[in-house]
């Protein structure tokens, strides 16, 4: 594989993803899917049978709607009896509050390198009471100037590629959008953001969407975000 390399001015701003671009994302879910399954032992289901046809789920699509219904179908629950039981396992999913989260191998280190050369924003997409809870756990709460969670703006409509997330973090930040450079994990999201308002991106391949096509490109193609502040960090 060619070495990377960073071509053109340097950044006035970083924008950082959350999900499988700082942590990998298929360890919230793992915890997220047991508590679904331990909500449903008290309605008299199997917890392991459960959980793992929620994660079943996950893996064909983890920002699918419709998760738990889902679920319960490829379980065998009766419509009627899933239909009942919907909104308490719904519940038990967006209520786990992971304790700790794990950041992949050096993601702590180069996030705290480019702090010290760059203003950074988190932008990411999902449910804010998850997405608050999944930064508590990596302890990245305070690591950035702004965090700004789609949904907050607007529900799902306003999840990537929609711009306004990044626009919003380009206002905080004081900066222009084109002046930044968004690192993330999937093309049809961060990258596509980017391309919206005329941003540079670097895509880290880790997690979930790691062989997704290069499709809208990256500026640049990484194994990951310590060799994106590789780049970025002047000599």
């Amino acid at each position: 594989m060619t070495t990377p390399t960073w071509t053109g001015p340097a950044p006035a701003g970083i924008v950082i993803d959350l999900d499988d671009t700082l942590f990998p994302q298929a360890s919230y879910l793992y915890g997220a899917s047991r508590a679904v399954g331990r909500a449903g032992a008290t309605h008299g289901l199997d917890p392991i049978r459960l959980a793992h046809a929620v994660r079943r789920q996950l893996v064909a699509g983890s920002d699918r709607g419709g998760t738990i219904d889902r679920a319960l179908a490829a379980y065998g629950l009766p419509t009627d009896e899933a239909a009942e039981l919907v909104p308490t396992l719904v519940a038990a999913f967006t209520g786990y509050r992971p304790r700790r989260l794990p950041l992949y191998p050096g993601a702590a280190d180069a996030l705290a390198a480019l702090a010290a050369h760059y203003p950074i924003a988190c932008l990411t997409d999902g449910n804010p009471l998850i997405q608050r809870a999944k930064l508590a756990a990596t302890g990245l709460t305070n690591a950035f100037i702004t965090i700004v969670i789609t949904d907050e703006l607007g529900g799902r409509a306003a999840r990537k590629p929609h711009p306004g997330g990044l626009r919003h973090a380009a206002t905080t930040l004081g900066i222009d959008p084109a002046e930044l450079v968004v690192i993330g994990d999937r093309p049809g999201k961060d990258m596509a953001v980017a391309v919206a308002l005329g941003a540079r991106s670097i895509r880290v391949q880790t997690g979930e969407y790691a062989q997704s096509p290069d499709e809208p490109h990256a500026t640049v193609i990484v194994p990951d975000l310590t060799t994106a502040a590789g780049l970025l960090i002047p000599a």
